[in-house]
């Protein structure tokens, strides 16, 4: 592995949010070459690749593009794995795992194919395969071009590595993330969640309030990859600084999702800041101090809930911020145009469609909200 080589990193990303993603990286510093639908192309090093890892909080997973060469037939697949320089990345010994997607090429069948680049990295790379390995070798067969990707993160990036206890549906962090973003939120102003379950929008903002990387407390795959270099992977991570003069606040009306919440705070180190009250939206008020950002990610009805009633929650949920929460903005994921419009808060046009748990979500959002509006 030549830590300086010039690579073709891929960050992946939920469809619709790839503008935030790219605009997330350019401002951590990294060189941004490409959006396309589903992803973020970078270039650099593998240090870079690691840094990706640590310290972006929307990309799903890093994948790092590692060659491509043309294949027309199945022993030409088999011929020219064999010859690829996979002592760069892969030790011998370790587990590893072929994914295979094939479109548009001669070769059709990605099960065959597999088993072709399985037994070449068998018998020359000398590893072990295994579809439960956490090393995943991405291989895509596209108009005959066969492109070799290595997964780098090992499991999803939202696992933080300080969630233990969540909700019936959970928003996971790399989307809360961007969703903050999306509205605006740069980390010097309060946020509250009036449904905050797990409290991932909460405990997001927080952290990035407090500047805590959010790879900081997990493992990645890329630390078993060949010329892997934990020193310098070490002096990557940052030390926790001072918590910030700010106040992030959950309620929820259920007293489990509260206490769930706040352990989960605890552990991600931002516990001090983060209050979170066993409180029905019926009885929200705003917190003591400025106004900042209300964001939620209620129910919507699909598999949690009986939608008619939403009607009824929209609308309350609406009228306390109308009433309350003068100068705040506020910002609604929902996949129901009609229960979004049921606040009657002042929405400007809906986001983008975003995949969430089978569903196609929108983030509605306002500006500062006017006394009464």
């Amino acid at each position: 592995m030549d830590r300086a080589e010039p690579l073709e990193i891929f960050l992946v990303v939920a469809p619709g949010l790839e503008p935030l993603l790219a605009d997330e990286a350019r401002a951590a510093g990294f060189t941004v070459t490409e959006t396309i639908p589903g992803g973020v192309t970078l270039t650099g090093g593998w240090p870079e690749a690691w840094r990706a890892n640590l310290v972006l909080r929307g990309a799903t997973r890093v994948l790092v593009r590692l060659g491509s060469f043309r294949a027309f037939h199945l022993a030409q697949l088999d011929k020219r794995a064999r010859k690829f320089d996979w002592g760069g990345i892969l030790r011998p010994g370790m587990a590893v795992r072929v994914d295979v997607t094939t479109k548009a090429s001669k070769i059709y069948h990605a099960k065959a194919a597999a088993q072709r680049i399985e037994t070449a990295l068998r018998e020359e790379a000398k590893v072990t395969i295994d579809p439960e390995a956490a090393i995943s070798l991405k291989v895509r067969i596209d108009d005959n071009l066969v492109t070799f990707s290595a997964d780098t993160s090992g499991e999803s990036l939202h696992k933080r590595g300080h969630k233990q206890a969540m909700g019936k549906a959970p928003m996971r962090e790399t989307l809360a993330s961007l969703f903050l973003r999306a509205c605006g939120y740069d980390g010097a102003e309060p946020v509250v969640d009036p449904m905050s379950g797990s409290g991932t929008f909460v405990i997001e903002a927080a952290e990035i309030a407090a500047g805590l990387q959010p790879g900081r407390a997990r493992s990645f795959a890329f630390e078993n990859f060949a010329g892997f270099d934990s020193d310098a992977f070490a002096a990557m991570k940052t030390a926790p600084g001072p918590l910030p003069d700010l106040a992030f606040h959950g309620f929820d009306r259920d007293q489990g999702a509260v206490q769930s919440a706040t352990a989960n705070a605890d552990r991600a180190g931002v516990g001090s800041i983060c209050h979170f009250t066993h409180r029905p939206v019926s009885e929200l008020v705003p917190p003591e101090g400025p106004p900042g950002l209300v964001i939620v990610n209620p129910p919507y009805g699909t598999r949690i809930g009986n939608k008619k009633l939403l009607f009824g929650l929209y609308g309350a949920l609406g009228g306390r911020l109308r009433d309350g929460f003068a100068g705040w903005r506020v910002g609604i994921v929902t996949s129901d145009n009609a229960l979004a419009k049921a606040t009657g808060l002042p929405f400007k046009p809906a986001g983008p469609g975003i995949d969430h748990g089978g569903l196609k979500v929108r983030l509605w959002q306002t500006g500062p909200l006017k006394g009464g509006q």
